[in-house]
């Protein structure tokens, strides 16, 4: 299906009524269904390449709550990019590939301690059929449970983390924290950190578990091209999981969030970053922590939901040079 940048006027409500998984629809922004970049919401995961799946979960927050509504807000702002294919990347993963917008993670917010188990079997349940998927929070300790499914079915994976906080610290073996989720994935051997990398990293943490660290101060100072030929060097060939915690951003850029921290990154340098990573092995991805209410004419979700495109971008090279 070609891409059309005018409006189909008969075009509407496209996250149902679009027959084609593939292609780019232009709809009006300001009308209509939302799903993520306006693909089809869908549970029939039959020949779909990738699933974009919610996760509105915000119970493990240690700040500002509200990031239960994250997936939401970046659905949103995804209507005012799904109009053309991803700039600048030279091949369009919504045409390459099947994506349907699967919907969000069902859970009973009333039993938190349940929640862990329910994220990561529906995760398992997207794997098992074969699509990769791209996940958006909800806090970062979501990140933990889909770290299990993506580990089962690849082994030990590297990570790459981009975050304003290290999320390594200390903790029960049982507990909740958006901040220890990296210390409970090490604990259950899901990620090898030696070869993994935490990029943008800007606040204390004496205990970093063997993570590689590229703080902020190195980025701005050798800037996204040096930190991605770094990024690659450690990762090597090994499968890949990408988190990114839009508070890795400078606040001026994404407000909306829990624990901002000044002294981030531009969105160019983690846009130029990822645009950089081309060859990495990237098996799962996820975009997490985007709190509307605290965010100011939507700008942070619409950094997600730029960010979670890229991505897609980055698993779409990927896959082809998997053949």
């Amino acid at each position: 299906m070609a891409t059309d940048s005018s409006v189909n006027p008969a075009a509407g409500d496209l996250a149902f009524t679009r027959e084609e998984t593939r292609g780019t629809i232009s709809e009006a922004s300001y009308a209509g269904a939302l799903s993520f970049m306006r693909r089809r919401y869908t549970r029939d995961l039959t020949g779909v390449d990738v699933a974009i799946m919610g996760v509105p979960f915000d119970l493990a927050v240690s700040s500002r709550s509200g990031t239960r509504h994250g997936p939401r807000a970046v659905r949103a702002a995804s209507a005012h990019i799904a109009w053309s294919a991803p700039w600048p990347w030279t091949e369009d993963p919504y045409t390459t590939l099947s994506v349907v917008d699967y919907g969000d993670c069902r859970f009973d917010y009333g039993r938190p301690a349940g929640v862990p188990d329910e994220i990561a079997n529906e995760a398992r349940k997207v794997l098992a059929s074969g699509a990769a998927l791209l996940s958006i929070g909800g806090d970062h300790f979501v990140t933990y449970p889909l770290l299990k499914a993506h580990a089962e079915k690849h082994g030990p994976l590297s990570l790459i983390q981009f975050d304003a906080h290290t999320d390594t610290w200390a903790d029960e073996p049982d507990r909740i924290d958006h901040g220890t989720m990296l210390w409970h994935a090490v604990q259950d051997g899901l990620v090898v950190p030696e070869r993994s990398v935490q990029v943008g990293i800007r606040t204390h943490n004496p205990d970093t578990l063997g993570f590689n660290i590229i703080d902020a101060i190195e980025m701005h100072r050798t800037g996204p091209e040096a930190v991605a030929a770094k990024v690659k060097a450690i990762v090597g060939d090994n499968p890949t999981y990408v988190t990114f915690d839009i508070d890795a951003l400078e606040p001026a850029s994404a407000p909306g969030t829990g624990t901002p921290v000044i002294g981030g990154l531009t969105p160019f340098q983690a846009q130029e970053t990822l645009r950089q990573i081309v060859g990495v092995d990237v098996v799962g991805m996820d975009v997490v922590e985007v709190a509307p209410a605290y965010d100011v004419a939507d700008i942070t979700a619409l950094a997600a939901a730029t960010i979670a495109s890229d991505l897609l971008c980055l698993h779409a090279a990927a896959r082809k040079a998997r053949g």
